[in-house]
């Protein structure tokens, strides 16, 4: 199926049409699947995932912007996006670097462990030369997993700002490590 016939389907699904629903799930479904089974790496969770995406699809299918995207990259956007966001559902939320670490290899040896722990402490006093609510939006990305969306309502800020805070913060980050 061409990328135009995706866009038509995609169309007619904005006006809640089951049949072109249902010639989409047919045209799409293999690869949402295979995408899903690959990020998830379990078959009954890939197949839980792929329903609750055609559910994201048939509700969301008017923010589809024809022309702007490839339909099936649009579609393989919602079914990686949806399946990270398993991931993250199954992970504990670490409070602190050193706990994420902690959480991130359990099987660590003593030593390794030592060198995690003061890893852990020169992330922290780097995460302190940003601003508090740079600081605070770095952690809730990348080690709570929330999404620039949810982080930009969080704060108050636009989309955009959301994305730059966080660009600007991992780069004063590395600066900083690299001292």
């Amino acid at each position: 199926m061409t990328g135009n016939d995706l866009s038509y389907l995609i169309g007619r699904i904005c006006l809640k049409d089951r049949k072109a629903f249902a010639a989409l799930y047919d045209a799409s479904a293999p690869k949402l699947f295979a995408i899903c089974l690959r990020i998830l790496r379990d078959r009954g969770d890939a197949e839980e995932a792929l329903q609750e995406v055609y559910v994201k699809i048939w509700h969301r299918a008017d923010r589809y912007m024809a022309g702007n995207v490839h339909p099936m990259a649009w579609l393989a956007a919602i079914a990686r996006n949806h399946s990270i966001d398993v991931i993250r559902a199954r992970r504990p939320v670490a409070t602190d670097i050193d706990e994420a670490y902690d959480i991130a290899d359990p099987l660590m040896s003593p030593e390794e462990a030592v060198v995690m722990r003061s890893e852990g402490r020169r992330i922290d006093a780097c995460m302190e030369e940003l601003t508090p609510d740079r600081a605070s939006a770095v952690r809730r990305a990348y080690i709570e997993g929330l999404s620039y969306e949810e982080l930009a309502d969080i704060h108050g800020v636009p989309l955009n700002t959301m994305r730059t805070w966080l660009r600007r913060s991992l780069l004063k980050l590395r600066e900083c490590m690299s001292r």
